[in-house]
């Protein structure tokens, strides 16, 4: 089953300040997620109950996974420092 991925405004707009060759790994991993968003690199955010990470580099991309909606939303995409604020 192939989920529907959809990016979210800030995580666009965060990808236009991403060096270009972590950018093309950023959305290979987001393409990566319609297959199975829950692979092995990822992680379960605790605190929040649909919001999963993972991470490319030194960027982690944060998404919220929806089983019912076969729906994967990306939340945002950023660096490791700035990512969770």
């Amino acid at each position: 089953m192939k989920y529907r991925v959809e990016v979210l405004q800030p995580a666009k707009k965060s990808l236009k300040n991403i060096e270009s060759h972590y950018v093309k790994k950023i959305i290979e991993r987001i393409d990566l997620l319609q297959v199975n968003p829950r692979h092995p690199g990822c992680l379960k955010l605790s605190g929040k109950e649909n919001t999963y990470r993972t991470r490319v580099g030194k960027y982690r991309i944060l998404y919220e996974i929806y089983d019912a909606k076969v729906l994967v939303l990306v939340v945002n995409v950023d660096h490791r420092k700035d990512v969770y604020r």
